[in-house]
């Protein structure tokens, strides 16, 4: 006996059958180059999978010993604490995500001003960190921050007239005290990563307020507002739909923003600017435990699925 609901489903590919034969080869080529690895990755996960397995592909089932290895810090790598470098991570990801939103609107809003000078072109300039690589960018500012001949050090010192030599990259004492698990790496980090990131939310933010009718500020005009009334009661509002899934993207990219942590300061030193995407690097290489690595991507994908579960129930950024 056929039940009738199968019946229905056989018929809708039947009548459809056309459109499915259009999408069947894009779908092989994703089946291929991203459903196989993500389903690929998940088995490692539960194996010993390890570099004397890449020619012999028959791991040993551990079930959640990977995950076990991981959340106890038992992974074998130099000064690994899964849970320190997992607040660093979120501190690291809030603190450059507020700095970007904050400048990116400031910049925005400035040049947003009526009858600006040389408008499009302060734009353009503002927008060349965004469109230079990444990782050219990283390496660039590693050596702005040399200790002995780094760009940096020699504004300081022209600036307070007097010799500066901060180990940026090599000290891994705080220099503020009330952050004691802040490393000297972790500001050069933050700037490098600022100086990246700011023009995306600067862009994103410039599109917003273009869409926002300029009567709307006339009339505030017209009932006494004033500027700090208009920004908090009129822009903020307005521009908040679309720079909601702005911050989401960036607290997606920064939690896993590999090129400046690895370029700049190596994680170091002495571990103190790790992240987690830098930790699974090296626990491929040189570990070369790739069942590890693939337990950790995974509880890296669970930890960025719960942030924007949770930011996106508190902002209401799809709403």
């Amino acid at each position: 006996m056929i039940d009738k609901s199968d019946i229905g489903m056989w018929e809708k590919l039947r009548r459809h059958r056309l459109a499915y034969y259009y999408i069947l080869p894009s779908a092989i080529v994703m089946a291929l180059i991203t459903a196989f690895p993500i389903l690929y990755q998940i088995w490692m996960s539960f194996t010993n999978f390890n570099i004397t397995n890449l020619r012999n592909p028959h791991p040993d089932f551990v079930g959640l010993g990977n995950f076990i290895k991981i959340f106890t810090n038992k992974v074998p790598l130099e000064n690994f604490n899964f849970w320190r470098i997992f607040a660093f991570d979120v501190f690291w990801t809030f603190s450059n995500v507020f700095l970007h939103v904050t400048i990116g609107i400031s910049l925005a809003v400035a040049l947003n001003t009526p009858r600006l000078a040389l408008k499009k072109f302060y734009r353009t300039l503002l927008v060349i960190p965004w469109a230079v690589p990444s990782y050219i960018s990283a390496l660039i500012w590693k050596n702005m921050f040399d200790v002995d001949f780094g760009a940096v050090n020699q504004i300081l010192s022209n600036i307070l007239n007097m010799t500066v030599k901060i180990p940026w990259l090599t000290n891994p004492n705080a220099p503020i005290k009330i952050f004691p698990f802040l490393s000297y790496a972790f500001y050069a980090d933050l700037i490098t990563n600022v100086w990246l990131g700011f023009p995306f939310m600067m862009v994103v933010a410039t599109g917003a307020l273009q869409s926002i009718p300029h009567e709307i500020f006339e009339a505030a005009e017209i009932d006494g507002v004033n500027e700090r009334g208009k920004f908090f009661k009129i822009t903020l509002p307005l521009i908040r739909s679309a720079m909601l899934p702005a911050i989401m993207l960036g607290i997606v990219w920064t939690f896993n923003q590999f090129n400046v942590i690895y370029l700049v300061s190596g994680g170091g030193p002495l571990g103190t600017t790790e992240i987690l995407v830098t930790q699974a690097y090296k626990i491929v290489n040189p570990g070369g435990l790739y069942g590890v690595a693939s337990a950790f991507g995974l509880i890296v994908f669970f930890i960025l699925l719960a942030i924007t579960l949770i930011t996106n129930r508190i902002t209401r950024a799809t709403e």
